[in-house]
């Protein structure tokens, strides 16, 4: 999340970026990947291996077409089972490319670009997968508590309704696990 494939989903919460050409290698070597887990032709017990650089170019290339306004220069860094994603973003061309409509006085407090940091730590098996949204950070200012909760229902479950945020979803594609490591993400297929 992300919503997109649960693959997509995981990806996209560890890498939000705008589009490369998609002549990129690390961008064709991600997709191609992706198409093996999603059309189930990984063998049963097998690991998928998804570098940081295959991470950040597959994203770049699928952000632009699931947020085509309002965010930038995106990037992303691993840690064990957590990632942080960074981005400008410009909430209310956000807003306005999902038809949404802003009062005034909301335009005036999130109009203009921001820097943003998501933290979020991932927890997954069982053919299951929890996202816990750890911390959001827009210019100076930390979200938590109620704060963070209307953060995420003005801006990010419109663009992303289907969003499990601190709940476990099913896997698809006969996923049973994946780990992200600094190193990147592993996705591991059941025996």
């Amino acid at each position: 999340m992300w919503i997109v494939r649960p693959v997509a989903l995981a990806a996209s919460w560890l890498a939000v970026l705008p589009a490369l050409p998609a002549a990129d290698p690390q961008y064709e070597s991600a997709r191609r990947k992706l198409e093996l887990i999603e059309n189930r032709k990984v063998a049963p017990g097998r690991i998928v291996i998804f570098t940081p650089g295959e991470i950040n170019a597959w994203a770049r290339v699928r952000v632009s077409e699931i947020v085509p306004q309002g965010m930038r220069d995106q990037r992303v860094d691993l840690a064990v089972d957590a990632a942080t994603g960074y981005a400008k973003i410009d909430f209310l061309k956000l807003r306005h490319a999902q038809g949404q409509s802003t009062n005034w006085l909301v335009t005036k407090m999130i109009e203009g670009e921001r820097d943003v940091k998501v933290a979020v730590r991932l927890q997954s098996g069982g053919g299951k997968l929890t996202v816990y949204l750890t911390r959001v950070q827009i210019g100076m200012a930390v979200a938590s508590g109620p704060v963070l909760d209307v953060l995420l229902k003005a801006f990010f479950l419109p663009l992303y309704p289907e969003a499990h945020i601190d709940e476990a979803f099913d896997l698809d594609y006969n996923i049973e696990r994946i780990e992200v490591r600094p190193t990147g993400v592993r996705v591991f297929v059941k025996k």
